[in-house]
């Protein structure tokens, strides 16, 4: 029996982003369970927090997307003039208008989560959550005022927060990170972004096609988690944009001056000097960490690694048997909000509804939304040279010129595919890779295909809509091991 004023429910759940979210709505509709969720923002370094319904709609995909297509917007408007558009005047981009129009959609986005909850009968409690023992969760408000209820079932989905370097001296104090910049109270300015993942790169992306200066620090290779090569056509075509790189850089210290901007001392391993540098915003994406340090895990005897904090879970199980986890605080599982969610409902439907079926986590694709996109799923070209030797392998690659380049006489150098197959019959796809406009809606498609187990005749077999972007992946003929020239005859061909 609880204590007193304990209240007690079926399912307690950690986290009010997307994975827990999905857990929780799913046990509470589908199978009428009783469903409580803590959620609870800390402040970033800056001061920064925002509403219910996790890092994707607050300060991740939704706002990143919404920014990238302003910055797309200025090209095309770049580009109509080549199509009969006359328009006199430079487009100048005004950073208070987006920034507005963006958190006013979070707002909503917030609104409506916190409804759907209410309507779904799922208890939403605005505490910051720790164990006390393997069933009880204490939860302190921003009044710090505390609270305690009990859970048959507790699902840990504290997402991630972001790093900030070790040996930075200032850089809690004074960087800004993906946290705040979606809602910043001025135009960032001349940037430099410390880190070359996807979250830099993209952030890069959209601060150059709005016209704001932006550089790059990268301490070893951009996107160092992806294909290389398909890394390598990002870093050139954003180096054409005008994003600047400093390669095989480290951040040491950044000091505030009296007119508010940034020195940034740092070390450049290529010569081993210590330069410096000036900027008006530096913005750290040197990767994200769960804050299981909060939680108090010891207490409930949930194991997790110290060293990062993620958890190792199998089947999102722990080694506490009611005690599960999804999303981002998972040890070496694709972070991604998708990935999140449908996790989050396989694993309710297995607590309560009797079903075997769990959640794979090989071949999910996924999107950089750089200034060029960057679309995927499976593996990467060195990922499979290493799990199955480069002898076993045919990649099949092409260069290709999309029909709404043509007129503005865009250079498609850096517009390319790639599918990597096994070269026994039936010859699968192991890895395919689109680097062009819409990535994303390109890759979405062929995700189910290779989900599928699709082989290369079938997709040399699949008649292609003419002329989209995705068709280059239907007509891809020519291999690596050929060494016949990849780049586009016609269009056409």
């Amino acid at each position: 029996m609880a204590p007193v004023g304990v209240e007690e429910y079926d399912l307690v759940v950690i986290g009010g982003g997307s994975g827990g979210l999905a857990c929780a709505k799913e046990a509470a509709t589908k199978y009428n369970k009783k469903v409580a969720v803590f959620d609870f923002v800390v402040p970033s370094p800056l001061g920064t927090t925002w509403g219910l319904g996790g890092t994707c709609v607050n300060v991740g995909c939704i706002p990143k997307k919404l920014f990238h297509q302003a910055a797309l917007l200025g090209e095309a408007i770049e580009d109509s003039k080549f199509y009969g558009w006359e328009h006199a005047d430079k487009p100048k981009h005004n950073w208070e208008t987006l920034k507005s129009a963006v958190n006013d959609h979070i707002k909503s986005v917030n609104w409506v989560t916190r409804v759907e909850l209410r309507d779904k009968k799922v208890q939403y409690l605005n505490a910051l959550a720790s164990f006390v023992d393997p069933h009880t969760v204490k939860g302190v408000t921003k009044a710090n005022k505390e609270m305690l209820v009990k859970g048959e079932q507790i699902v840990i989905a504290i997402g991630g927060r972001p790093n900030y370097p070790p040996l930075f001296e200032g850089a809690r104090e004074h960087c800004i990170t993906s946290d705040d910049i979606f809602s910043l109270q001025k135009p960032p300015g001349d940037t430099l972004v410390v880190g070359a993942g996807y979250i830099g790169l993209e952030c890069a992306g959209f601060l150059r096609g709005l016209g704001y200066n932006a550089t790059v620090m990268v301490r070893s290779v951009v996107l160092r988690e992806f294909d290389q090569g398909m890394a390598a056509l990002i870093q050139d075509y954003m180096a054409e944009k005008g994003v600047k790189f400093m390669l095989k850089c480290e951040p040491r210290k950044i000091v505030k001056r009296d007119d508010g901007k940034f020195v940034v001392t740092y070390v450049d391993n290529a010569n081993g000097t210590t330069q410096e540098a000036v900027y008006d915003t530096v913005l750290c994406a040197t990767g994200r960490h769960p804050q299981t340090d909060v939680l108090n895990l010891e207490s409930a005897g949930v194991e997790y690694n110290k060293g990062n904090g993620k958890i190792d879970a199998v089947n999102e199980a722990t080694n506490v048997p009611h005690i599960f986890a999804v999303g981002d605080v998972l040890l070496n599982k694709p972070e991604l909000t998708p990935v999140a969610i449908h996790a989050g409902k396989l694993l309710a439907r297995r607590m309560y509804g009797g079903s075997t079926h769990n959640m794979d986590y090989e071949n999910v694709a996924t999107t950089v939304f750089t200034p060029l996109e960057y679309g995927c799923v499976g593996l990467s070209e060195e990922k499979a040279i290493q799990r199955f030797t480069n002898d076993k392998l045919e990649v099949y690659h092409a260069f290709y010129k999309p029909t709404e380049w043509f007129i503005p006489q865009r250079d498609p150098k850096h517009c390319y595919v790639k599918v990597i197959a096994l070269r026994e019959a039936p010859h699968t796809v192991l890895g395919l890779h689109f680097v062009g406009w819409n990535a994303g809606e390109v890759i979405q498609g062929f995700a189910a295909a290779v989900k599928c187990g699709m082989t290369m005749e079938q997709l040399q077999n699949t008649v292609g809509i003419h002329p989209t972007l995705a068709e280059e992946l239907t007509r891809i003929w020519i291999t690596k091991r050929s060494g016949l020239d990849p780049k586009p005859q016609s269009c056409c061909s």
